[in-house]
């Protein structure tokens, strides 16, 4: 499961001008029930996050669902982290 795809991203958005510091992380993970979800968790970097699940009949459903919401917010001016 989970072998050649992507599924877990770290995303950070940050403008000192607008006093602006996000981070949105995405998560593909399988279910106790056998069905894929994609985990969402965002917030302001050094507070309290959000955490949102979307579930999907299949992996590969949750795993398009992480590239739309990666194309989402990298249009937004958020960056993936490396390392």
């Amino acid at each position: 499961m989970l072998k050649n795809t992507l599924n877990f991203l770290v995303l950070d958005r940050r403008d000192p001008a607008r006093n602006m510091s996000r981070f949105y992380v995405l998560s593909v993970e399988i279910s106790l029930f056998g069905s894929a979800t994609l985990a969402r968790e965002y917030g302001r970097i050094g507070k309290p996050s959000r955490r949102r699940i979307e579930i999907h009949e299949s992996e590969g459903r949750a795993v398009e669902s992480l590239e739309r919401w990666l194309m989402r917010k990298q249009r937004r001016g958020y960056r993936v982290q490396s390392g």
